[in-house]
């Protein structure tokens, strides 16, 4: 089983010329996401993930401890022009999976088993701010709260995401 969030596993074949091009090509989407260099060696073959790129989701911060990403509000809205309920859940969850992932380190990955998220104030424009703190990193498990902000700082959403971490090929 594979997720969006932990490089496939260690040892594989040596990378083809179009594998290789692929790389070059995430190198490029993880740069314009403000991904750190230090972490492009662990995501260059698999990228952030499309919807990451599709939300417009760019990272301030990388760690198993805290991440913090922003999102712009435009083009993640819902009919009523406030930002989608989901939207939110997908920077809570894009933020607790690349900090879980993070966490669990090279051989094995990490597998989302539950997120939850509760909505405390509308925006229609600007952009969010989601920060993920670690509440729990264990060897098997790891829960981290993310809150969401607009520019004012005001709280938007308050998210919990839970992963369970694994050996990779289990």
């Amino acid at each position: 089983m594979m997720d969006n969030f932990t490089p496939g596993p260690a040892g594989e074949a040596s990378p083809t010329a179009v594998e290789a091009a692929a790389k070059a090509d995430f190198r490029e989407e993880l740069f314009a996401a403000g991904v750190p260099e230090h972490l492009h060696d662990w995501l260059a073959g698999y990228g952030i993930g499309a919807l990451v790129v599709k939300m417009g989701i760019r990272f301030l911060e990388m760690s198993p401890e805290r991440c913090v990403a922003t999102m712009p509000v435009e083009g993640n809205t819902q009919v009523a022009g406030i930002l989608h309920g989901g939207a939110h859940v997908v920077l809570a969850e894009t933020l607790g999976s690349f900090a879980a992932g993070m966490h669990a380190g090279p051989g094995r990955q990490a597998l989302g088993i539950e997120v939850g998220a509760t909505h405390h104030r509308a925006v229609s424009a600007g952009t969010v701010t989601g920060t993920c703190t670690a509440i729990h990193l264990g060897r098997t498990l790891t829960t981290h709260e993310i809150v969401m902000t607009d520019e004012q700082g005001r709280r938007l959403s308050t998210a919990r995401i839970t992963n369970l971490i694994r050996d990779i090929g289990r």
